[in-house]
């Protein structure tokens, strides 16, 4: 009786024929990261329970980037078979299980086989999310896009802000296992978007349609003929190195700024707290960048500035890191804005749709693969030097490289022209 109603209305409105969806795609986004940031500040109370060092803490921080960088590779293919609605379930069944198994862990090796089953899921979930706004909100690409970054930062922060105060209240198996009643939460919806897409006068079923064969579940993420040929192009290594140099830098923070200021003398509530902050650094460059990218034609500026925060936020928390914490880890926040400025180059430094799949499937895979090596390295350095100096000489090296990589990405050309350069 409402069939032309919802039909015509669901252009229209985020809600109508696709709330579903919606409700899925932002509860999603919002367990991409609590795997990563609900750990990090418990970090040397889990050391202790369990008898790991430095060592350990680096291969915990190690863990986020090559989860990521894994699933970047494999989800694609895994999409394209299952249909994108199936893998979104799939990644929140995977968080959740991680989740819950990590609160439960007994040692060391259980804990580090829960965390990379929670980060499967959210490495999976990294994928899939995109696609799945393309597919279902074409009309509303920017607002939805703003939507789950935006609640993907949030994610972000609340747990760092919160997991001291819960362990303290409640025990540390509590502050991580709670985050596994929001992925559990995230199903629901994606269980409800499959039970209504059996039903082909539903709503959700009709947009589906539009864009899905039978034959081709995920057609967005159908590997590009030309991925091959980034290898050969200046503009894909420069946002390789760009994008890899920043998550090397941003996750060695995340699982190192805590201890750092603790044996500055502050309280693990507090390395909690700085890490709460710097991630909400990250959500306003998040919103901000692509503005700015889009009005320049050669962003390199953008680069330098940044490097510049990253040096004196460095200098500060080596210097003199209980002097002026939150302003340290401020300028610490506003160095990863060449994040958002790599995802918003991706669109323009190419020319074609398959040439954007093929820079953004090499600079995450190759990125995420290099940027595997900060946080190990970085504890590697403390535990043979017991300071803090070598370590923030070697992110001071990789935000030089971080400079390379900006000065060719950012060169206005594209990347389907610079395959034989």
């Amino acid at each position: 009786m409402n069939s032309s109603n919802t039909r015509a209305a669901a252009p229209a409105s985020l809600w109508s024929g696709r709330g579903l969806v919606l409700l899925g795609i932002v509860l999603s986004a919002f367990n991409l990261r609590t795997a990563v940031t609900s750990l990090t500040p418990l970090l040397d109370t889990l050391g202790d329970t369990f008898g790991f060092g430095a060592t350990m803490t680096g291969v915990f921080g190690m863990l986020p980037t090559a989860a990521f960088a894994l699933f970047g590779v494999t989800t694609p293919a895994l999409a394209h078979r299952m249909g994108l609605e199936r893998t979104a379930l799939l990644a929140m069944l995977l968080a959740m299980l991680g989740l819950l198994l990590r609160s439960a862990a007994g040692d060391t090796t259980a804990l580090v086989a829960a965390s990379l089953t929670a980060l499967a899921g959210m490495g999976i979930g990294n994928i899939v999310l995109p696609p799945l706004v393309k597919r279902y909100f074409a009309d509303r690409v920017g607002t939805v896009s703003t939507l789950y970054i935006t609640v993907l930062q949030a994610g972000t922060i609340l747990p760092a802000l919160v997991a001291v105060p819960v362990m303290e209240a409640a025990g540390w198996r509590i502050s991580l296992g709670l985050w596994a009643v929001f992925a559990a939460a995230s199903t629901v919806p994606w269980c409800l978007v499959l039970w209504q897409e059996r039903s082909k006068a539903s709503p959700l079923a009709r947009v589906h349609d539009a864009a899905v064969t039978v034959d081709d579940e995920a057609p967005e993420l159908a590997a590009p003929r030309s991925a091959g040929r980034a290898w050969r192009s200046p503009v894909a290594w420069g946002m390789a190195l760009m994008f890899g140099m920043t998550s090397l830098v941003t996750y060695s923070m995340f699982t190192w700024l805590p201890k750092l200021l603790v044996e500055a003398g502050g309280t693990p509530a507090l390395g909690g707290t700085m890490v709460a902050l710097f991630s909400a650094l990250g959500l306003a460059a998040s919103l901000t960048m692509p503005l700015i990218a889009v009005r320049m034609r050669n962003p390199f500026i953008v680069v330098v500035v940044c490097a510049g925060f990253y040096a004196t936020a460095f200098a500060g928390l080596l210097l003199a890191p209980m002097a002026a914490p939150a302003l340290w880890v401020a300028l610490l926040g506003m160095g990863p804005s060449t994040f958002p400025l790599a995802l918003t180059l991706i669109n323009l430094r190419t020319r074609t749709p398959e040439g954007s799949a093929a820079l953004s499937g090499f600079m995450q895979g190759v990125g995420y693969t290099l940027s595997c090596a900060g946080p190990l390295a970085f504890g590697l350095l403390h535990e043979r030097t017991h300071g803090w100096t070598l370590p923030m000489a070697f992110l001071t090296a990789c935000v030089g490289v971080l400079l390379v990589g900006g000065y060719l990405a950012c060169r206005p050309r594209y990347l389907e022209d610079t395959w034989h350069e």
